[in-house]
């Protein structure tokens, strides 16, 4: 067609205003990327629902307090005893502390009883400043620590500070890695820098969309951030964009090859590309905002955190992408230009689907053809063997000191702490009785395995030890009163957990209104809700995408078997991840919410490339019949889901850069499962297993009930989206 046949408003001016539309959204919401610290939060406990025991427990415990404060404790440690001397030099240390007016009165030097330690409680205002703060303390109890002796801030205070630094990655190295990974495999794939560029610049301007529409929901308090919904945003915007454009580019050249008018080929690839781009988008989205039935904050806020980045990635392929190839036209395709085919060369006659197809995809689909039902066995075969290490997946949460897998002061604290004191000190379990059971709970409490020591605690949260000039009374708010319980192991360990959990039956039995709370209960209490979620939300994700699938294919037997083959697919990733987190990396396990986040990822995810092939093979089948159509579709589609798969597998794999091994684990998973989506799945299990069933592959829709494999008369409403 001739290029002046297009009017001049569809030609430019639409694809002008797109752009500068996307300039102007980039041009905001780019600098509110370094703002999402403001309405971030990674306090463990705001994560929990309100009903939660260990939530109830810090209500109460704020009714004793002023201010909401979190305890640091600083160890000052020596290889031999401290002599007085020494002992008079770290005790100087608390009034340098406190002349930090980092908040309440600051507890100790408690020496150990070994006497080669000492430790201060230091209260500190839980405020966004928390991470400055405990760098200001680092600052004076370092280098103030006698000669020959050595110090360290670590507590809860510590930890979270060690992790808020740990998440600072999220807002350069993060985006830079994911970024490079992207340009790279694009230049390799298209041996062009122009259209990769437009591809990037189609994934950075959605990603500023994102942030500009979750800091905006954020801030209206709808959502709670953290810093792992951050991270896992901009790593699924940038692979999920990256993923439509890339299905919306190979219609595009495809066209190109067909029409000398690059306005037709935008047009064209658009209306070809709308439908699985659209039904992808929307089944992830969906899948995603299935999180909100979780009952723990963190994943309801990731829901719709990323739900919102998937729905900007989703106009940005469908809007700015087609206005820069409006604009570009062939040239974004240099040197490699798509050439015109001759008009005999355009629509060649399909018999077997292989037809003018070469390499690669022609073999795979001749070994499909040849053997479907050995190759399609095979698969789930493999799929199984893989699956069995799922008996090897310790996910029952890990200790907090494991968390950070870069240095830590924090950490390193928490091992001087356990060296030299009961190694729950500084994170005492924290239970609150009726006053008039006080000193009952206070017994079952000392008596309970586990703990090491118990006190009631008066006014300004000063324990009643019964020593001389100690306080006599305890601290009364509404008929209650706190009684802190020094575990024996660490509060972040798994034997303190069990310890929480016998000392909740213990108090109990004299106090049923008791509750225990602190910072162990907090964890066993995430790691129990984090569990339930598991069983709540996979079934309503399977339902959903099952029902997505069906109204998208107009078929039920593709949609059960596409489901089934993602299970498997995800039982496949998380067996062989579960062998290397254990025998390679040597994590000591992992966070409860890792199976459920990997689902939803790698379940939603491995759809979205089912639905850019089955919807393409849905399309050719109408033309030439099913099994001619199973294997064109896999030809054309091939290379362009292959690659979608390793650029979303290469920018998950980015996550890994951010030293937190819940987002270490996380990235192998979705990297390892996409890949064996893309290749084992996708490329032989679904077609195979298609190819074998035939044309029923479509029941019930009149497609379905076609014996034929020649092309069969369809009403023009299931004629697919484009024709």
């Amino acid at each position: 067609m001739n290029s002046r046949k297009v009017p001049f408003w569809l030609r430019w001016l639409i694809p002008v205003v797109l752009v500068i539309t996307w300039l102007g959204i980039a041009g905001i919401g780019g600098p509110t990327f370094g703002r999402l610290e403001e309405v971030s939060s990674n306090d463990q406990a705001s994560f929990l629902p309100a009903g939660a025991e260990a939530t109830e427990a810090g209500d109460w415990q704020a009714k004793f307090r002023d201010s909401e404060e979190i305890p640091a404790v600083v160890i000052v440690e020596s290889d031999a005893a401290f002599t007085p001397a020494q002992l008079g030099e770290a005790a100087q240390l608390k009034a340098d502390i406190e002349a930090l007016k980092l908040g309440s009165a600051v507890v100790g030097p408690i020496p150990s009883e070994d006497g080669k330690a000492v430790q201060f409680i230091v209260p500190m205002a839980s405020s966004d400043e928390l991470r400055e703060k405990v760098q200001e303390l680092r600052d004076v109890v370092q280098p103030g620590a006698p000669d020959g002796m050595k110090a360290f801030v670590t507590g809860p205070a510590g930890l979270t500070a060690d992790l808020v630094n740990a998440f600072g990655g999220i807002d350069g190295i993060l985006l830079l890695v994911a970024l490079g990974a992207v340009f790279v495999i694009l230049l390799l794939v298209y041996r062009s820098v122009v259209l990769p560029l437009a591809v990037l610049f189609t994934s950075v301007f959605a990603l500023c969309a994102a942030i500009l529409l979750v800091f905006g929901m954020a801030k209206a308090g709808w959502i709670q951030l953290n810093g792992q919904s951050q991270g896992i945003l901009s790593i699924l915007v940038i692979g999920a964009a990256t993923d439509y454009a890339l299905l919306y580019v190979a219609r595009f050249r495809e066209a190109l090859t067909h029409t000398a008018n690059r306005t037709h080929a935008v047009i064209t690839a658009w209306k070809a590309s709308f439908e699985p781009i659209l039904a992808s988008g929307a089944t992830v989205i969906i899948a995603l905002l299935c999180l909100l039935f979780s009952d723990l904050n963190s994943n309801k806020a990731l829901g719709p955190v990323a739900a919102a980045g998937i729905l900007c990635s989703l106009f940005a392929a469908l809007t700015l992408l087609p206005a820069l190839m409006a604009l570009l036209g062939r040239a974004a395709f240099w040197p490699f230009r798509p050439k015109l085919l001759p008009d005999d060369e355009r629509e060649p006659e399909i018999v077997t689907g292989l037809e003018g197809q070469k390499g690669l995809w022609r073999a795979t689909g001749r070994l499909v053809s040849k053997r479907p039902r050995v190759v399609w066995v095979a698969s789930v075969f493999l799929l199984l063997a893989a699956s069995t290490g799922l008996m090897q997946l310790k996910a029952n949460g890990v200790p907090q000191t494991d968390v950070i897998l870069s240095a830590s002061d924090a950490v390193d604290g928490q091992e001087a702490l356990a060296r030299h004191f009961d190694a729950g000190s500084g994170s005492p379990a924290v239970v609150v009785a009726s006053e008039g059971s006080a000193q009952q709970v206070l017994d079952k409490v000392k008596a309970a395995d586990g703990v090491g020591d118990a006190y009631l605690l008066a006014d300004g949260n000063v324990p009643i030890t019964g020593a001389p000039g100690a306080p006599a009374d305890p601290a009364v708010r509404e008929g209650r009163v706190l009684i802190n319980a020094t575990l024996n192991s660490a509060a972040d360990s798994i034997e303190a957990e069990e310890a929480v959990k016998s000392l909740r039956v213990a108090v109990k039995e004299v106090d049923a209104d008791a509750l225990v709370g602190g910072v162990t209960a907090t964890a066993l209490d995430t790691n129990t809700t984090a569990q339930r979620d598991l069983v709540v939300i996979i079934p309503i994700v399977l339902i959903v995408i099952l029902f997505i699938l069906m109204l998208l294919l107009r078929s039920v037997v593709a949609p059960v078997l596409l489901v089934l083959s993602v299970v498997l697919s995800y039982g496949a990733a998380m067996g062989v991840s579960a062998w290397v987190f254990n025998g390679v990396f040597g994590f000591s396990g992992a966070d409860a919410t890792v199976p459920l986040f990997g689902f939803v990822f790698l379940v939603a995810l491995g759809v979205d490339y089912n639905i850019f092939l089955m919807s393409r093979v849905r399309e050719e089948s109408l033309k030439h019949g099913t099994r001619p159509g199973i294997l064109r579709g896999l030809a054309v589609t091939g290379g362009v889901i292959t690659s979608a798969g390793v650029v979303l597998a290469a920018t998950f794999a980015a996550l890994g850069v951010i030293p937190i091994m819940f987002l270490v684990q996380l990235a192998f998973i979705v990297a390892f499962g996409v890949l064996l989506d893309t290749v084992l799945v996708r490329s032989l299990l679904v077609p195979a297993l298609a190819y074998d069933i035939g044309s029923k592959i479509w029941w019930p829709s009149k497609l379905g009930r076609s014996a034929s494999a020649a092309p069969v008369e369809l009403r023009e409403e299931e004629a697919p989206v484009g024709r």
